[in-house]
């Protein structure tokens, strides 16, 4: 009896026939070029599979309807998102193989316009020029009509496999830019496990409807793969998944994955999150991310800044704006945007960055500012740091940010950070930088890791103030005197202001400190009246020629008797908040001048900075507070340097061997 072969070897076998088609493309096509021909090809061969049965039916209604609008009358018979309004089909385009271009190009125009948009995106037109010329074109269309995508034989399911198959083959060809639009699958199935791990019970329930964005989704994989995990947890379940990316040809790609799975094409949009939000007031209970590392925004810098000044918080991003070189933090404040209000359920994202976001801007920075706001709403439930070299165009150290509204009882008011940087395994051949990759039974530690909440050696658990900090300036008095010296009249007269005196005036002028050379006296008052009234436009240049630092004078003072602090002696100090901070609207100024806040900063100096300096002080109206996330530094761990009784043996044998190694070549 004939077997009926299995869905992972239909997948398998598929993947090859398709896969088989690149390899014609060898010597006229660079590897990192196989894509642009195969990947839209097997998307109009799908659809010419797809359209087949109901080719009839809708030629006849399309000649019949006098209408513009034709659309939702055609995808109604076609019962899919797509219709082709010509006689042809790939087979008849290639019963006249003189005509094959003409035909192709006239059978892609007669697709729906959103079908025609995502060709058009691949630029697939100029392929077949370039094939044509190469004497390609009927070879590979040929081989394409050959396979077999009909959707009795190959499900939505399967052909969707087959698809992701073929994007990671030809990612993985061009893996010095693959980073860009595609995330390593292991990567992406750890950050859905933790995305989805407090929801695992709400995600079994029959019928359950969920919305998921990505809104730098490249090719689509973060899609596929939380697709992937609802249906294994509960196949009844759906996931309505929803992407929108700024490069052209991925965001082809990732369109057609999902009009290849039978799944809502549309929800994958073109622009740029930032300047373009292509889900304006849409709202989702999940969203996740693995925006570029370190991309400037200077293209978008206007419209974000104006939304940031005529918005403020009624837009997306009220919190602060990062500098213009890395707009992780503009992703994020985007996203936290989309989530699902707490009274609407609330929702959850998972976004990748760099060590940036961690630590970089201080007190009163765009960044620092954005991370108080994420930590004193309490939305930032925890940071994993995960193994570097795991992705295919860096070798940096990453992490997941995971973001929530909904936080469980036990998880509020605290960070959990997770210590996952050993979790990787050596891979046999490199892609790119890619070097590592996490394995499923690391993927499962990781994620119970994480789950438990429990802290050990790779698990810390603190309190949301535990990042935040009073950063105060630490003032020292000025004290001087002022000499009289060569030096001082050579400083005078490089100054701008010597050029505009009269030659009388400088002649004066350098009589008269000839005379007083040798001076020298911490009594400005004294030394005044010994120079005489000096030029307006020399008098702060000679000053400040005069004035040598000495910390043996009396402190220099104001009108108003209170000491000048001395800029070279300003120092920075960061003061831990005194406890916890009750929400993110408490006015940070009001903050500052409470009790707490400026008890912490007299027991901080009196311990830390007084015992040292006892003539310093607190300048209060400098103080900020700030926000960091020294994680790196929570999983510290000291190893002591070696015995020197060890290193000098290591030595001595060392030395001992290249005596050796000299005797027998002198020998």
């Amino acid at each position: 009896m004939e077997r009926t072969a299995t869905p992972v070897a239909r997948i398998n076998n598929h993947a090859g026939l398709i896969w088989a088609i690149a390899d014609l493309l060898r010597g006229d096509y660079k590897r990192a070029e196989y894509q642009k021909v195969v990947l839209p090809l097997v998307l109009l061969r799908r659809l010419d599979c797809v359209l087949e049965p109901t080719k009839d039916q809708v030629l006849a209604r399309a000649r019949a309807l006098t209408i513009e609008n034709v659309g939702p009358i055609l995808t109604g018979i076609t019962g899919v998102e797509a219709f082709n309004t010509s006689p042809l089909t790939l087979r008849r385009i290639l019963a006249d193989p003189p005509q094959v271009a003409d035909h192709l190009r006239r059978w892609i125009a007669a697709f729906d316009p959103d079908t025609r948009d995502v060709i058009e995106k691949f630029d697939f037109d100029a392929q077949i020029g370039r094939l044509e010329r190469a004497g390609l074109l009927y070879l590979v269309l040929s081989k394409v009509t050959e396979v077999d995508l009909h959707p009795d034989t190959v499900s939505n399911y399967e052909m969707g496999v087959v698809y992701e198959e073929l994007i990671r083959k030809f990612n993985e060809l061009s893996n010095e830019t693959a980073g860009e639009h595609f995330t390593p699958r292991e990567v992406i199935r750890l950050m859905v496990d933790l995305l989805f791990i407090e929801d695992d019970e709400a995600l079994r329930t029959p019928g359950i409807v969920r919305t998921l964005l990505d809104p730098a989704c490249g090719t689509g994989g973060m899609l596929s793969v939380s697709a992937e995990y609802l249906h294994e947890l509960n196949p009844g379940a759906h996931l309505e998944a929803y992407g929108q990316e700024l490069n052209a040809e991925t965001y082809a790609v990732a369109r057609a994955d999902m009009m290849l799975k039978g799944r809502k094409a549309s929800n994958i949009r073109l622009g740029n999150s930032f300047s373009e939000d292509a889900f304006p007031g849409q709202r989702y209970d999940y969203l996740l991310a693995n925006p570029p590392f370190g991309v400037e925004w200077k293209k978008v810098q206007q419209v974000v800044e104006d939304e940031h000044a005529k918005l403020g918080f009624a837009g997306r991003f009220g919190a602060g704006l990062p500098r213009i070189n890395d707009g992780a933090f503009l992703f994020l404040q985007h996203m936290v945007a989309k989530l699902k209000r707490p009274e609407e359920g609330g929702g959850r994202l998972a976004i990748v960055f760099n060590g940036s976001p961690l630590f970089t801007g201080g007190a009163g920075s765009g960044e620092s500012e954005i991370r108080r706001w994420i930590i004193e709403h309490d939305w930032l439930e925890g940071i994993v740091a995960l193994p570097d070299q795991l992705f295919y165009n860096t070798g940096i150290s990453t992490y997941f940010w995971i973001v929530t509204n909904r936080k469980r009882p036990e998880r509020r008011g605290k960070v959990q950070l997770v210590d996952a940087r050993e979790s990787s395994v050596k891979m046999r051949k490199s892609l790119g930088n890619k070097r590592k990759e996490i394995a499923s039974e690391q993927i499962a530690e990781i994620t119970q890791l994480y789950g438990a909440f429990e802290e050990n050696e790779r698990v810390k658990i603190l309190p949301n103030e535990a990042f935040g900090y009073q950063r105060i300036t630490v003032e020292r008095p000025l004290r001087l005197r002022y000499d009289v010296t060569e030096a001082t009249l050579a400083a005078i007269e490089t100054a701008p202001g010597w050029q505009r005196l009269s030659d009388a005036e400088r002649l004066d002028l350098v009589e008269h400190l000839g005379q007083l050379q040798g001076l020298s006296s911490p009594d400005r008052a004294e030394v005044a009246r010994r120079l005489g009234p000096l030029p307006k436009v020399i008098e702060k240049a000679a000053w400040d020629a005069l004035s040598v630092r000495d910390p043996e004078t009396p402190i220099v003072r104001d009108r108003k008797g209170h000491p000048e602090p001395d800029p070279e002696l300003r120092d920075n100090e960061n003061v831990p908040l005194p406890g916890p901070v009750h929400g993110y609207d408490e006015d940070p100024a009001e903050r500052l001048v409470s009790r707490p806040y400026r008890a912490a900063v007299d027991a901080y100096v009196a311990a830390e900075v007084l015992p040292y300096v006892p003539d310093a002080w607190v300048d209060h109206s400098k103080t900020r507070i700030g926000y960091e996330i020294p994680l790196t530094r929570q999983f510290y761990r000291y190893l002591p340097p070696r015995p020197l009784e060890e290193i000098d043996a290591e030595i001595r044998a060392l030395e001992d061997e290249i005596q050796r190694l000299l005797r027998e070549v002198t020998a």
